[in-house]
């Protein structure tokens, strides 16, 4: 984003004070002016924020048992399903094999009843056995074909486990610092857990804007519009990262009259770190084709918020005017001055209204003078 501003300041000579010809002999003052022209003024929403990671995940063992391997290295970027550590599985795999030995012998049993099941079936169409004896037949079968289903139960569970001895991991992020060191015994209730990962790309910020900013920023929202989020160093010096704004909070904080908002940043080169604190300013919107005078053209006094005006006679009007947003050293006006106007920006302090007033040819100006044009937008 940028302001569009063609005008020229012309500074006043340090040496010169001014020259005769004021009146009852008082010099005429030297100062500098600019003029007013339309430009685009960014709406910046100044606050700030926490860097907060979209999901940080502390890895655990599912599975009790002794550490035998760490598969990753402190500080690494790792994806989701890549091995992190391992547990030793042999006690798991006996179980297992424990228990596909019992299915086998309890399927044995099973097949035997079925058998034994239908032959009762076909002697008691010939009345050589009689109908209970026919009736627990079917009811053996049915209690192997549990027991059948209990024992795969008990495989299926020693296979979960000995696929819970590869600790992966559950989300892509950096690991942290390991909690635990090869050859401990670890269990499903330890609270700190192997290692925790945290998601870095994308990543958030979350921050507070005042309640009064509410309803314009809703409106935005409900307008359809993506608004941009820039995070800045703690010094405001380093832009950091660009995002955009992904969710309002839905309630207002009573106690500091804020409401919270969470900004989503690609983070591809890693300039935000996970609990960084951050200056944040949102756009909120653009002020288009907007009358724009320098900053150093504002005043504030008895009379309100006003300008000098420099009148075609080179005398100076006191003008009253509304200002709206300012941004790269330039304030946008609402009302009071028209595209064209020419206003005092240097040597105010010597004016009053209707005072005549010297303007320097622009050869002679002191060196350091320059010309406002396009710059780059900023907070």
């Amino acid at each position: 984003m940028a302001i569009a501003v063609a005008a020229v300041i012309v500074w006043r000579e340090p040496w010169k004070q001014g020259v005769p010809g004021g009146p009852l002999g008082q010099s005429v003052p030297s100062v500098g002016v600019a003029t007013t022209a339309s430009g685009d003024v960014p709406i910046w929403l100044p606050s700030l924020g926490t860097v907060t990671s979209l999901a940080t995940v502390t890895v655990k063992s599912q599975i009790s048992g002794y550490l035998t391997a760490i598969r990753f290295h402190e500080g690494d970027m790792v994806k989701k399903g890549d091995l992190l550590a391992q547990v030793d599985q042999r006690p798991y795999e006996a179980l297992l094999a424990q228990y596909q030995g019992q299915l086998e012998k309890d399927q044995a049993l099973l097949d035997n009843a079925r058998l034994d099941f239908q032959r009762y079936q076909r002697l008691i169409k010939q009345d050589s056995t009689s109908k209970q004896t026919v009736d627990t037949a079917e009811a053996t079968v049915r209690e192997y074909e549990g027991t059948v289903r209990a024992d795969q139960a008990q495989i299926d569970t020693e296979r979960i486990n000995i696929a819970y001895c590869r600790i992966v991991s559950t989300v892509d992020g950096r690991a942290g610092l390991r909690q635990v060191d090869v050859g401990n015994y670890v269990t499903a209730s330890d609270t700190a857990g192997i290692v925790v990962v945290a998601q870095t790309t994308p990543i958030s910020v979350v921050f507070t804007l005042p309640e009064d900013n509410i309803r314009p920023l809703m409106k935005r929202l409900q307008a359809g519009a993506k608004l941009g989020v820039v995070a800045y160093d703690r010094a405001s010096t380093e832009k950091l990262a660009e995002g955009v704004l992904d969710a309002v909070d839905s309630e207002i904080d009573t106690t500091t009259g804020t409401v919270k908002l969470r900004a989503l940043f690609p983070n591809a080169d890693g300039g935000l770190f996970p609990n960084q604190f951050v200056n944040v300013t949102l756009l909120l919107d653009t002020l288009r084709n907007a009358v724009v005078v320098p900053n150093r053209a504002v005043q504030t006094g008895t009379p309100g918020t006003f300008v000098y005006r420099l009148n075609g006679d080179d005398t100076v009007s006191l003008r009253k005017i509304a200002t709206g947003p300012s941004a790269n050293g330039m304030t946008a006006v609402v009302s009071g001055l028209s595209p064209g106007d020419r206003v005092v920006v240097d040597g105010i302090d010597n004016l009053s209204d209707g005072a005549k007033v010297n303007i320097p040819a622009p050869a002679a100006a002191a060196p350091g003078s320059e010309t406002v044009g396009t710059k780059p937008a900023a907070p």
